[in-house]
């Protein structure tokens, strides 16, 4: 993977272990640049002196975890790259722990312990395969819809949704 050697990765995560093993993974497919940073706080940082071209940061950390981290890059006025890629890695993986992070805009997920497989394609899908960024009254980031409802024909797709001129207008 000598096209990964020009991209520039912010690894974040409160545990030196898990960003050293992260990191090698990273370098063994060729990333030649990586940052690392311990929490959030220090990322953001990170975010305003340097550019990035993707984020793997850690589910919870302290005193900011991934998923403030990742709503700030996404919301706050002062972001840099609100559309940067931010692949979420935690050793949690229940179903609310998931939606929250997608809720928060992570564009990838993956579960520790991670594998080299694991990171690479997640890195693969938002290199190669990016998702479109939405923006609603309560939400900003990748499109979360994996795949479009089969015979969808309209800007309309949830059951709440009311076309303008309708009678339950």
């Amino acid at each position: 993977m000598s096209s990964l050697q020009s991209i520039h990765i912010l690894l974040v995560d409160d545990n030196q272990h898990m960003r050293a093993i992260t990191s090698a993974i990273l370098q063994s497919a060729g990333v030649r640049k990586i940052r690392e940073m311990p929490d959030g706080s220090a990322a953001l940082e990170a975010l305003r002196t340097d550019v990035f071209d993707l984020a793997i940061v850690d589910f919870n950390m302290f005193p900011l975890d991934g998923v403030e981290f990742t709503r700030l890059v996404r919301n706050s006025p002062d972001s840099t790259n609100p559309y940067l890629p931010i692949i979420m890695m935690t050793g949690h993986s229940e179903k609310s722990r998931v939606v929250e992070a997608r809720d928060a805009g992570v564009t990838e997920f993956v579960v520790k312990p991670i594998t080299a497989k694991a990171i690479l394609e997640r890195m693969n899908a938002v290199i190669y395969k990016p998702r479109p960024f939405v923006k609603t009254d309560g939400y900003f980031g990748p499109d979360r819809r994996r795949s479009a409802a089969k015979g969808f024909k309209g800007p309309y797709r949830r059951s709440t949704d009311v076309p303008p001129g309708s009678s339950d207008a």
